[in-house]
This record gives C-alpha cells, sequence and structure tokens, in this order.
C-alpha cells in the first residue's frame, strides 16, 4: 500500500486544505478537505495496481501544479474554538417582569446583535443569523458555517464574526468572508471602524486586521486573560479582560492607558464619550476615554451585558439572573426586572426600546419607557408576540465553484485579480476609481488574472467594499 499526503496554505491565508491518496491493491482511494476534518472521500477500482498508480501520480501532479506541497498529517491543526461558559442564577419567583413585546427563540444562545432603525439582527451559537424589522417581522436570514460570536457593523456593512476565524459580509444576498483571522487566535470578541477590525482572544491579547486580513498589530497582553470586551474609534482601541480595561492607539498599538476594574471585564459597551465594563463583581464601570473612572452601577449578581443610551444619560445591564437592571448618569438604579426569557448575553438600547439576546437564544424587544416601565413594577404587563424563528434563505457562503458567470454589458463596475508581492489582490479595472486601491473580496475566490463583475463598489479609507451580488466575467 502507497500513501502520499500533501497540504496547501492559500498565501492570503484563507484556505488549508488537505488532498491524500492512497494506493491498495488496484484500489485508489482519495480524501481531501480543510485540515481539521475528516473531509470527503472517493475511490476507484482500476484494472492493475500499474494503473491505478498512473492515476495518483497525475492526481499528485494536478494538485501540486496548484500549490500544494508534501506533508505531515496532523502538524496543522484545526484552529482553537472556545466556546463562552456561562453559569446562570435561578431567578427569584416574586421577581417583576420586564415589559417585553415580542420574542423569538433561534435555537441556540445568542451572543450577537445589533439593531438600528430599520433591523435588528441577532447571531446564535448554532450559525443562525436572523434580521427582523422592530415588529419581529423576518426580513433576511443566514445559515453560517459556525456559531457567531459577535455581530458588528461599519456603516452600511453588516458582518458576522464566527467561531472558523472568518467574518462575514452579510451586506448582499448571499454572505462572503471578508476577513480571514489567524488560526493562532483564539477568537473571543470583535469590532471595526473603518475596515479596521479589533479582535481579543482567550489569552488577553488584541489585535488588528487591516481589510486584507493581514496583522496590522498586535499587543500580547500579558495581565490578563479571556477578553470579551473589544470597542473602537477613532482615537482608541478599547480592551477589556481579567485584568481590567486598556486603550490602544488604532493605527500603531501603542498602549495609551489602562485601569483596573472591579472583578474580571465580561462584556463592553461604548458611547461618544465614555467606555463602559461588564464586570463579575456585580458592577458596570464607566470611563472617560482617558481612562478616568467615572461611576460604578451596582447590580446584585455578576454582569453579562450593558449598554447605554446614545447621550450616556441611561446605562443598562443585565446579569446571570436573567435580571435587566437602568441606571441614571449619576449611579442611581432606577430600576430592576426579570427578562423573561434567561440572562441577556449581548444588549443595545434604541429610542426608548432594549433589544437583547439570551442564554436560552431569545432574541427580544423590551420596552424601556417610563410608562411602560412604571406599568411593569405593578404588574402590568403588555401581551408577549412570540415569534417562530424561520428557515434560513441565505445560501452558504460564496465558493469558487457556485459563482455566477456573467457578461459585461456596461452596467455594475469590473474587478480585475492581479498577484503583487506574491499576494492575490483586487483591484478595479472600470475607469473613474482609484486603480492602486485594494478591493476587499473574498479570499477563496481570488484567481490571478480573472475579472469579476459587482453592483458597485464603496469607497471606505483607502480602499474599496464590494456592494451587492458577486459575478464573474466570461
Amino acid at each position: 500500500m502507497e500513501k502520499h499526503y500533501l497540504e496547501y496554505s492559500d498565501p492570503n491565508g484563507a484556505e488549508h486544505k488537505f488532498y491524500e491518496v492512497t494506493i491498495n491493491d488496484a484500489a485508489l482511494v482519495i480524501r481531501y478537505g480543510r485540515i481539521g476534518t475528516d473531509g470527503q472521500t472517493q475511490s476507484k477500482t482500476f484494472a492493475s495496481f500499474e494503473k491505478a498508480k498512473a492515476e495518483a501520480d497525475k492526481k499528485i501532479k494536478e494538485k501540486k501544479r496548484k500549490g500544494y506541497e508534501d506533508a505531515v498529517q496532523g502538524v496543522r491543526q484545526k484552529r482553537s474554538i472556545t466556546r463562552r461558559s456561562v453559569e446562570e442564577v435561578r431567578p427569584a419567583s416574586s421577581a417583576s417582569k420586564a415589559p417585553v413585546l415580542w420574542r423569538m427563540k433561534t435555537g441556540s444562545s445568542a451572543f450577537g446583535i445589533y439593531a438600528d432603525s430599520e433591523r435588528v439582527w441577532v447571531g446564535n451559537q448554532g450559525g443562525k443569523v436572523i434580521a427582523v424589522d422592530h415588529s419581529g417581522e423576518t426580513l433576511s436570514t443566514f445559515q453560517l458555517p459556525e456559531g457567531v460570536k459577535c455581530l458588528v457593523s461599519d456603516g452600511m456593512f453588516m458582518y458576522a464574526g464566527c467561531d472558523d476565524g472568518n467574518v462575514y459580509d452579510l451586506t448582499g444576498k448571499v454572505p462572503f468572508v471578508a476577513y480571514n483571522i489567524d488560526e493562532s487566535v483564539d477568537i473571543y470578541w470583535l469590532d471595526i471602524h473603518k475596515g479596521v477590525l479589533g479582535v481579543s482572544d482567550s489569552h488577553g491579547n488584541i489585535y488588528a486586521f487591516n481589510p486584507e486580513s493581514e496583522n496590522q498589530w498586535g499587543n500580547v497582553n500579558g495581565s490578563g486573560s479571556a477578553g470579551w470586551m473589544v470597542r473602537m474609534d477613532d482615537e482608541g482601541v478599547y480592551h477589556g479582560h481579567s485584568g481590567g480595561v486598556a486603550a490602544y492607539d488604532p493605527q500603531s498599538g501603542i498602549e495609551l492607558w489602562k485601569a483596573k476594574t472591579q472583578g474580571a471585564v465580561l462584556f463592553g459597551w461604548q458611547d461618544q464619550d465614555h467606555v463602559y465594563a461588564a464586570t463579575a463583581m456585580r458592577a458596570v464601570q464607566r470611563f472617560d476615554k482617558k481612562g478616568n473612572l467615572q461611576q460604578t452601577y451596582k447590580c446584585d449578581a455578576a454582569v453579562f451585558s450593558c449598554a447605554s443610551s446614545p447621550d450616556g444619560e441611561y446605562i443598562f445591564a443585565g446579569d446571570n439572573s436573567s435580571a435587566i437592571y437602568a441606571f441614571s448618569k449619576d449611579g442611581t438604579r432606577l430600576w430592576k426586572l426579570n427578562s423573561g426569557c434567561s440572562s441577556a448575553l449581548s444588549m443595545q438600547y434604541l429610542n426608548e426600546r432594549l433589544f437583547i439576546v439570551t442564554t436560552d437564544g431569545s432574541l427580544a424587544m423590551i420596552d424601556a419607557s417610563p410608562a411602560a416601565i412604571a406599568a411593569a413594577q405593578q404588574g402590568q404587563l403588555p401581551q408577549v408576540k412570540d415569534i417562530k424563528a424561520q428557515a434560513a434563505q441565505g445560501t452558504a457562503p460564496l465558493q469558487r465553484q457556485t459563482l455566477q458567470r456573467a457578461q459585461y454589458t456596461g452596467q455594475g463596475v469590473v474587478l480585475r485579480c492581479v498577484k503583487e508581492g506574491g499576494k492575490l489582490r483586487i483591484r478595479v479595472e472600470t475607469e473613474g476609481y482609484h486603480d492602486s486601491w485594494n478591493v476587499q473580496f473574498p479570499k477563496d475566490l481570488r484567481e490571478e488574472g480573472a475579472r469579476y463583475l459587482v453592483d458597485e463598489v464603496a469607497e471606505t479609507g483607502g480602499f474599496y467594499r464590494v456592494v451587492g451580488e458577486i459575478r464573474k466575467l466570461d
């Protein structure tokens, strides 16, 4: 019996694949797939060992021409994935409940949430992403390959950061990989600002990746672990872990300041002037963006999530006993109510509505207006609308073999794949654009010399992003 094992690593870091050929007498068995998985198997029997070997040699040569190399199986391991361990406390049966207007169970624990004036997004650990309007009506659904750690937005673009190390662009009808995080980073949380992706990991480290998924900088912290907080703006990257909160320069990664917190940081939030750290020691702490502690908001249990109103006048928190809190800016507790749908792992406040995603996989909208809260404290609650989660309509992420082909008819923007410094880059070919700017584009769709057609591209601080569908030009 003869066995040949090869591996391929995309120069842009998007793919790590294996290809194994086994010859057993006249039988040829081929196994292939992503490293760290069992892959797929094909087998065929030939008239003789010699013919089986000739076919095997042909297959091996074809793969080596495509960049595969001889390797030792098991040297490269599947990326490390850490799912958040959550310990909940049973809420008191007598606790007053929050005025939940509607709720939807997604099927598994959910960390990802994002709300704007039109949509509310949820992403769960089953890889399901659902967008609904503010009445709970489903607008779109996607099924991603791995669990969703968080949902982030960068202007008009929506992204889902997943356990497989990929950050998927959900702006079009079909998701595609916009960023691919280095396999050495065990991702805990993500944020994005003007195309730069901030990533925290299990060891309390913080990284910044540019739109080509290249590591712009990394800061090996050494003073904490379990970095569950990343927030970004023009002035800083704000990072929270077991040792406290720190801020870093967005371009260089130089530490700007650091501050101790009251317990390990389990979640983070920011508004224009402040950052908020939700801690394991029953508190949310507010810092200005120079690192000065401004206020501590005391809760009754470990705080899983927090949020604020845009002006910072109201602060919200969710603890590990399913309670939701509201505070005024000066630290006064305004109310504490039971969510009615387990503990909030993430939350966002918008226009007197508090949106939460929970340990039981629920997405819920709570009426946080003063009148509704006052009524709830008296036991007067609205009728909850239970919404059934719909099956995923969005297809799996774009792959080379599923890319639709098209002919250029004068509509859309034409892109070309070029090789530069050993790496594949995408540039705009259509006149009227910066021909030296890179286009953020799926790594596993790039083929040197290939041309693509997209609906349009959006300019973002020195690079372009794809808007709409991607097709390959004939």
